[in-house]
């Protein structure tokens, strides 16, 4: 058969279960061929010896901020996918942003194909923000993007120069249903958000702390049910992205329920960050900004276990890092919100880096163990498969299977990482200076990232050593409804109601 690599003696993890012992990869032209045992070698196969540890699919982030605009001081696509590889991610989904005075979008889709080309360690996509959803862009050039192989959009409900009323929102979600587009939501009801700020600002409470208590959870609690009733209404499936608050997310559970599409994604900053880190340290009493995002950090524990429940029940669809950097000590980063003394949360841009962490501290929280969070297969299609299938990816990335890229990560045994890896600014590859988990510990750390059957990472030798040209554009198809179901009547509606007008 010929392989130009298998993979040996290792415990392969996919979506569905942990296969045994003995299960080897064999790999040509930079895709899986197949999976069994005693596959045929000869001498030019190279044979890839996991020493026993698990293998997993590499990690398909599809929730990345990269070369943005609103974030000059962040990361690019040369260090967030060098950042990316190191910590087991082989596939990104950046955003391609239109400005508000745009007419088209294809300029904006244009500039970041160069901000990205040859510039990228690992494969990537774009999304499109759309701020202008004007009748040429949905009519024109959406079917356009559809083509080449642009198949999401993201819609943001807050943020001034970016939010949609609800009846654009409805016009946008009709035209994504007829097209095919997966749709991702930003929900939080911008008015509460604006009103409580201001009277902060007033009274003076405009320290980085007071960016939780700007957005209380009631914000995000009461888009998700809007955003929910729009979809529902024009049977579109969406997104809702970085959850946070446990009764958005019963929202979400309760839709699903009715089998409706609604998807969900939560990040690693609302499982282990809480509010106080806004407050800063005796040290430096701004440094909370480092963890300024929205949503916001919530306040209790609690809030932290209840995005835990939805990991492990099956409420939420993907795990992403929303990696939004912005330099901690630069007056054009973080340190906008600093000006003369003055704090200024308002003015300090929203993010945290994450993408090199996201997949190391799930894996954390994986395994077969009694107190386990969730299951090795779970972790899979959190980090994975899921996203790949939700985002036009299915049979490409996201798993271990015949005919699939062979984007493979392969950890260490626990016998050599017995104390664990302590993360660290020092130690991680993003553009930033800073990391919201300095200090945690994970009992393990991805040793060699595999980028269709290419070697790009090994933390043992050298770190990062792929090439900066190794990621290629994904012309993506058309996502899958991984939850739910189309063709639901809406709630107190006759069958055949919306025909009349959509």
């Amino acid at each position: 058969m010929g392989f130009d690599s298998i993979v040996t003696n290792g415990v392969i993890v996919t979506a569905t279960e942990v296969l045994s012992l003995g299960i080897e990869i064999g790999i040509k032209d930079g895709k899986i061929s197949c999976l069994g045992t005693s596959l045929p070698r000869d001498n030019d196969t190279e044979i890839i010896d996991a020493k026993g540890a698990y293998i997993t699919p590499g990690g398909v982030d599809t929730h990345v901020h990269f070369a943005q605009d609103n974030s000059p001081t962040g990361d690019d696509f040369t260090t967030g996918s060098r950042s990316a590889i190191a910590g087991g991610t082989t596939t990104v989904i950046a955003f391609a942003s239109q400005l508000r005075a745009e007419e088209s979008v294809l300029p904006c889709v244009a500039e970041y194909h160069t901000r990205a080309k040859d510039l990228s360690y690992c494969d990537y996509g774009f999304h499109l923000i759309l701020t202008n959803p004007s009748p040429t862009i949905m009519t024109k050039e959406m079917p356009q993007l559809m083509e080449d192989g642009i198949t999401s959009i993201k819609l943001y409900m807050t943020y001034e120069p970016m939010k949609l009323g609800d009846a654009q929102v409805l016009d946008v979600l009709m035209a994504s249903r007829a097209l095919g587009f997966t749709t991702m939501v930003h929900a939080e009801n911008s008015d509460i958000i604006s009103l409580i700020t201001d009277r902060l600002e007033s009274a003076g409470h405009s320290s980085p702390y007071f960016h939780a208590i700007s957005r209380p959870q009631i914000a995000e609690n009461e888009a998700t049910y809007r955003i929910i009733s729009l979809a529902e209404l024009t049977d579109t499936p969406i997104l809702i992205v970085h959850m946070s608050s446990e009764v958005a997310m019963k929202h979400v559970r309760k839709a699903q329920t009715r089998m409706l599409p609604i998807h969900a994604e939560t990040c690693p900053q609302y499982l282990f960050l809480l509010s106080d880190r806004l407050r800063g340290n005796d040290q430096d009493t701004f440094s909370g900004a480092k963890c300024v995002c929205s949503p916001p950090l919530r306040h209790d524990p609690k809030d932290l276990e209840a995005m835990w429940t939805g990991i492990a029940n099956g409420t939420f669809t993907t795990f992403s890092s929303d990696h939004a950097p912005s330099t901690y000590d630069n007056p054009g980063g973080k340190k906008k919100g600093l000006v003369n003394g003055v704090m200024r949360y308002r003015d300090i841009p929203n993010g945290v880096p994450g993408v090199e962490t996201r997949v190391p501290l799930l894996f954390n929280h994986a395994g077969p163990e009694k107190d386990a969070r969730l299951s090795l297969p779970r972790f899979v299609q959190l980090t994975s498969t899921d996203p790949a299938k939700l985002y036009g990816l299915d049979g490409v990335k996201g798993s271990i299977a015949p005919g699939y890229d062979a984007d493979l990560v392969i950890w260490y045994p626990e016998s050599e990482l017995a104390g664990g890896v302590e993360i660290s600014q020092k130690m991680l590859h993003h553009g930033v200076d800073y990391t919201p988990f300095e200090s945690m510990n994970v009992k393990n750390w991805p040793r060699w990232t595999y980028l269709r059957g290419k070697k790009i990472w090994d933390r043992d030798n050298g770190g990062v050593i792929g090439d900066m040209s190794d990621g290629k554009f994904l012309k993506r198809g058309k996502g899958k409804v991984v939850v739910g179901r189309m063709g639901n009547e809406a709630t107190g509606m006759l069958p055949g109601e919306r025909d009349y007008w959509r």
